[in-house]
């Protein structure tokens, strides 16, 4: 069966830094039509964002929308044998790659329904807090939840997200249950880093903001977001990544918001360091391409990593829908206390998600066991390396 997407840590208590990851009118950027689709571990962290040369770097692994359609939430069921839902069989195929990353970030674009269901695909959605066990068991630290699906099911359904990322262990971005919650950012440790993760997104599919909440949602505002990298990195922050749902649906290439707003925040320097180490951009539904800006790498749009069947714009069947990648990035620390943390390598890994099988797959990983997947490996490296990624160094990697 067919469908569309579901489009569009706990931070310490003292870092409180101004606030903190479709489509509504108070978005920085036009909503985009919304086509059918079927219904259905660490040192402790260096003092003000210092490091010394004596510092231990860091791998980390971001990834795409988690986006669970109808027949993914059947998928689940049939995973837990009938009894209950289980979604970490279908991400077993990623999990040798996030599990060994030191800091793992995913992107949960949908809120989870109540304990029993129902649950929801198309159009508002309500996903099984199950998903958030399947994505600590491959091994996720830390999720976005700022989307243009975020408020679906209301405040309700930001608060179940969240307990039940809570639960599972996995810290949390973009959305909040409370006004100290959204001043904060996820915060983490990998290497010798302490590494501040934020989350916007473009709106929330005409939702308005929760009357008395108005921080219920991070939505993109580019004062804003330097605005909460500057009280990140004042508070400690070795590393500060942000994740933005952004974009055009179904458009490889980036758009023009994404391309100004990416340069915007990239030259963004505080005391002759950068303000914004990583961009993870989400919402497009198909890979889109990686870019160095100003010196940081910027990822477009990751695709999705968990979706049904995708139907277009034009209401044809789209596996581009089902493609994604991984990025994964090298940090080293700086020679020098106050200095920026260094990007040694950076990589990106295809993937696929197989509507039939129910399953995630790293494509380099398949097609060395025999699996023919030349085509659409090509086909994503190709756009991944659309805007000269090449020349400053991203690799492929399996």
């Amino acid at each position: 069966m067919t469908k569309r997407k579901l489009q569009g840590a706990v931070a310490v208590a003292a870092l409180l830094i101004g606030s903190v990851t479709g489509c509504a009118g108070q978005r920085a950027a036009a909503p985009t039509p919304v086509p059918p689709q079927d219904s259905e571990r660490p040192a402790a962290p260096s003092a003000a964002g210092g490091a010394a040369s004596a510092g231990r770097g860091f791998t980390l692994v971001a990834s795409g929308d988690v986006l669970p359609h109808a027949s993914i939430i059947r998928q689940a069921s049939a995973d837990a044998g009938g009894n209950g839902y289980d979604f970490a069989p279908m991400l077993a195929g990623v999990k040798p790659v996030v599990s060994r990353a030191d800091l793992a970030i995913c992107h949960m674009e949908t809120v989870y329904g109540a304990k029993g269901g129902p649950y929801t695909g198309y159009p508002d959605f309500k996903s099984p807090p199950q998903v958030a066990e399947g994505l600590r068991a491959t091994g996720y630290d830390a999720c976005s939840t700022a989307s243009n699906h975020t408020l679906d099911a209301g405040t309700e359904g930001i608060d179940r997200t969240l307990a039940a990322l809570d639960k599972a262990g996995i810290k949390h971005v973009g959305s909040a249950r409370s006004a100290p919650e959204a001043r904060r950012p996820a915060l983490l440790e990998a290497g010798s880093a302490k590494v501040a993760q934020l989350a916007y997104t473009y709106g929330t599919n005409g939702y308005p903001l929760p009357k008395g909440r108005p921080w219920a949602v991070n939505l993109i505002d580019e004062r804003k977001i330097l605005a909460d990298a500057r009280a990140a990195r004042k508070a400690g922050a070795d590393v500060v990544v942000v994740s933005l749902h952004w974009g055009t649906e179904w458009q490889d290439a980036p758009d023009g918001q994404q391309l100004r707003l990416g340069k915007a925040l990239t030259a963004s320097k505080t005391g002759g360091r950068p303000d914004i180490d990583l961009i993870l951009g989400t919402h497009a539904h198909v890979p889109q391409a990686y870019e160095k800006v100003n010196g940081t790498w910027v990822i477009y749009g990751m695709g999705d990593q968990i979706a049904g069947s995708m139907i277009n714009y034009s209401g044809e069947n789209d596996a581009r829908g089902n493609q994604g990648t991984l990025g994964r990035f090298t940090f080293a620390p700086p020679a020098r206390p106050g200095e920026r943390w260094v990007v040694k390598k950076a990589e990106f890994i295809p993937q696929w998600f197989d509507t039939e099988e129910g399953r995630a797959v790293i494509l380099n990983a398949a097609m060395s066991r025999g699996a023919d997947y030349k085509g659409v490996r090509d086909r994503i490296r190709n756009v991944v390396l659309s805007r000269g990624a090449a020349k400053d160094g991203l690799l492929m990697g399996e």
